[in-house]
């Protein structure tokens, strides 16, 4: 059936086998103009919403936890892959960057993240990695406080346990390619959600699983999630306060597809299985790489972020005994895995966040309701428009993105090295590596924070004795280094620049290249002055 407005007083009901010719003052116009008011209405009554307002404050708070910070040591090679990949339209599949491990089959399992950087910075600059950073961020953010709102059915706790997650995301604000696992992440717990509430979704789970899979290597807790809730649905029963409510038949059974489905496609990607058994082989097989890289300590509960962390883990568990409120099981075993993952590794703060701000908004849903009849819109309008305001006050400009760079990259010896043609290896930095990888492509790199690749051939191993000062120069005879290019007030450094076999080619306020002297492999063990303090 169509309404129709023939002549200003007449409207037409058209049926394919009839058709009505009434009188407009019946009312029928009067209601169809009406209705297209309210529709319009009703889009901006939401637009200017309260809880709106409270998703564009979540997103604005980013810029005051963020440093404003582009200076991570990976970027730089994942934007070498990515144009490598734009050039070849193929991954990289062995190193081609250091003169250590050149030849070296390596996997590169974020592939796929990296090229939304690599084309921000093609067409924006600098600020485009800030701005693909800060666009995954606030996504992240708002489905967490989506996911929040459902699990709470209150917008206002919502809100508060997902701005108290902003805290612990901190952790992860950078360009990172892991930010697209964790949006995967919480598009996971969405639909997992849903069909617990009878919205059945879990088709989109596969092919999440195939686009996880190459983004990044997080796909591996996706799957122990949909385990919990896979497995805490096959039990029946209750235990105190925890609960648990077995699957249907049907369920079960559309559950195992979907499970089987999503293995498969992880095997759809570059590197075949060999990247599917990655996640395994870093968790058992790369012991210094964990023990070594700070993001893979344990949390420290003295920092503000471990102050934090436990001010939760407190309010988690003092809600839940006041409270008195039954958990079910899955729900459990996502609050155990979050706070398990963020104490034993401070990298998976976030992956907390993410996990424990649903849970947390149930237990703090003694706020009162959202209601929409008193909703004043246009104070609700007149703070949006200063939110965004703000935030285009505050996005950072290109030379305060690159202060960080500055200072702890050797940015200020750009132009010397592109004209140094080294006659001999090149001892630098791991954290430079990267940076060297990008912007200095004459100069083949000893180790950058592809930590993996050195760890299978022992160069990490040595790597760390160096910068020990643990047989710093026998192992710079060992791989016959020529030149050694590290931060200036390092210890390497003034180990270099008090012996005698060793000269300055160049100093800035960061950097420091130092050149053997023709000949000195025999007089490395002469030192000028005393031990390195």
């Amino acid at each position: 059936m169509q309404a129709e407005l023939t002549q200003p007083h007449r409207v037409q009901l058209r049926d394919s086998s009839l058709t009505l010719t009434i009188p407009a003052d019946l009312g029928l116009e009067t209601t169809l103009r009406s209705t297209n008011i309210r529709a319009k209405a009703g889009f901006w009554t939401k637009t200017f919403s309260f809880p709106v307002l409270l998703a564009m404050t979540l997103c604005a708070s980013i810029f005051v936890f963020d440093s404003s910070s582009i200076a991570d040591p990976d970027i730089w090679w994942h934007l070498r892959n990515a144009q490598v990949f734009v050039q070849t339209h193929s991954v990289v599949y062995h190193d081609f960057y250091s003169f250590t491990a050149t030849g070296s089959r390596w996997m590169n399992e974020a592939w796929l993240s990296e090229l939304p950087y690599y084309f921000a910075w093609q067409w924006f600059g600098i600020r485009g990695i800030y701005l693909v950073m800060l666009i995954e961020v606030q996504l992240i953010l708002l489905g967490v406080f989506g996911i929040a709102w459902l699990a709470s059915k209150n917008v206002k706790s919502a809100f508060l346990a997902s701005w108290v997650s902003v805290w612990l995301a901190t952790v992860s604000f950078g360009p990172r390619t892991l930010l697209a696992g964790w949006m995967c992440l919480v598009t996971e717990l969405y639909i997992l959600m849903q069909f617990r509430e009878n919205d059945d979704r879990t088709w989109l789970l596969p092919p999440l699983f195939i686009l996880w899979a190459n983004l990044h290597g997080s796909w591996l807790i996706g799957m122990v999630l949909f385990g919990i809730f896979w497995g805490a649905g096959s039990l029946q029963g209750s235990w105190g306060r925890i609960e648990a409510t077995r699957w249907t038949i049907p369920q079960m059974r559309k559950l195992a597809v979907i499970a089987s489905l999503s293995v498969a496609g992880l095997f759809l990607n570059p590197y075949t299985y060999h990247l599917v058994f990655y996640p395994f082989n870093f968790a058992f097989k790369q012991r210094l790489n964990v023990n070594h890289v700070d993001e893979w300590m344990s949390l420290d509960f003295h920092s503000v972020r471990g102050k934090i962390f436990f001010g939760i883990l407190a309010a988690t568990i003092i809600l839940a005994l006041v409270r008195k409120r039954r958990w079910r099981l899955d729900e459990l075993g996502f609050l155990l895995l979050g706070f398990y993952a963020a104490l034993t590794y401070s990298r998976f703060l976030f992956l907390a966040a993410i996990v424990l701000t649903p849970i947390l908004a149930r237990e703090l849903d003694f706020f009162p309701p959202y209601d929409a009849t008193i909703d004043k819109k246009w104070l609700n309008a007149i703070f949006m428009v200063v939110i965004v305001v703000g935030c285009v006050w505050r996005f950072p400009s290109a030379q305060f993105l690159m202060r960080d760079t500055i200072n702890k990259y050797p940015y200020r010896a750009l132009n010397y090295l592109h004209q140094f043609q080294p006659r001999g290896p090149v001892f630098n930095d791991c954290l430079w590596g990267g940076y060297l990888i990008w912007n200095v492509r004459n100069i083949p790199v000893f180790i950058d924070s592809r930590i993996d690749i050195y760890e299978y051939n022992g160069v990490f191993a040595d790597y760390l004795d160096a910068l020990g000062i643990k047989n710093t120069l026998e192992i710079l005879n060992k791989y016959h280094i020529r030149y050694v290019l590290f931060p200036h007030q390092s210890a390497v450094a003034y180990l270099l620049m008090n012996n005698s076999g060793w000269k300055t080619r160049y100093q800035d306020e960061t950097t420091i290249l130092l050149e053997r002297s023709s000949g000195s492999y025999a007089a490395d063990t002469v030192l000028r002055v005393g031990p390195v303090r």
